[in-house]
């Protein structure tokens, strides 16, 4: 039994979030199994709001944890903290999660040092167990747990990579950016703008994409598309809102910045 207020991880609002195929269905399949899910896709492509969507759909509590190469594996599992009375232990995100039944979110994962990584291994079996060395406890997993990562494999290089010994533990989703129609769809609920508008940004997101490999390691998300679009709600030019929101941050390349500021001239006039 725990004391853990579960009702604080629980998604009271629904996300939105704008299905690109069959990804709502297979993912629930996968709960329903509990298995654990590896979650594929560029950068701001939406793989952190499908999640979010999906525990909501679901009902159950979600623990996200942004991953990065200082994580240790104590940041996931726990460590004893000295306070007035001694020492005592405080559960890390992943303990948390394994104990209430959460969906457990590691976001970014390959940012995370390997060693730190392997911990999550007995979760990802049958044994569902988390192994709390430091404290002497094996905790068996929650019946609604389930573990679920993500990654961009497009921009990781060969030394932040997932190890086999890792991916194989998990299904997979890929995700990319969503079609024409689905994203500019996005831009117009997420903003608020208009679907002229919208519909102008996505095409220079198109142009953008297609540099990847060719000067530019990621394209133009789609949630850099919607601080264009609410830079521009806020009063910003258009020109200025996208070479803000669009151009700037995903490059000091002169050329390519050259480049995606013609096509917003020729998008925009």
């Amino acid at each position: 039994m725990t004391d853990i207020d579960i009702e604080q991880y629980k998604v009271s609002d629904e996300p939105f979030y704008e299905a690109q195929s069959d990804e709502v269905a297979l993912y629930q399949a996968a709960y329903e199994a509990r298995l654990p899910v590896m979650i594929k896709g560029p950068t701001g492509c939406g793989k952190s709001r499908f999640i979010e969507h999906m525990a909501w759909k679901l009902g159950k509590p979600l623990i996200t944890v942004a991953c990065n190469e200082d994580m240790t594996a104590s940041d996931l599992v726990g460590r004893y903290l000295l306070d007035a009375n001694g020492t005592r232990w405080l559960d890390g995100p992943l303990t948390i999660a394994a104990r209430i039944g959460a969906i457990c979110y590691l976001d970014e994962i390959v940012e995370a040092r390997q060693d730190t990584t392997v911990v999550i291994h007995p979760l990802t079996d049958h044994r569902r167990q988390l192994p709390l060395d430091k404290k002497g406890e094996l905790i068996d997993a929650h019946a609604d747990f389930q573990l679920v990562i993500s990654y961009n494999p497009g921009y990781q290089s060969l030394m932040k990579d997932l190890k086999q010994s890792t991916k194989q533990r998990f299904t997979a989703l890929d995700f990319d950016y969503p079609d024409t129609k689905v994203e500019t769809s996005i831009v117009v609920k997420e903003a608020g703008t208009d679907e002229e508008t919208a519909a102008r940004l996505v095409k220079i997101a198109h142009t953008a994409r297609n540099l990847k490999g060719h000067g530019l390691d990621e394209g133009i998300s789609t949630r850099l598309l919607v601080y264009a679009a609410t830079l521009m709600n806020k009063g910003v030019e258009a020109k200025a809102a996208c070479r803000m929101a669009l151009v700037r941050p995903i490059t000091d390349d002169a050329d390519i910045r050259s480049t995606l500021d013609h096509a917003i001239e020729s998008v925009f006039g």
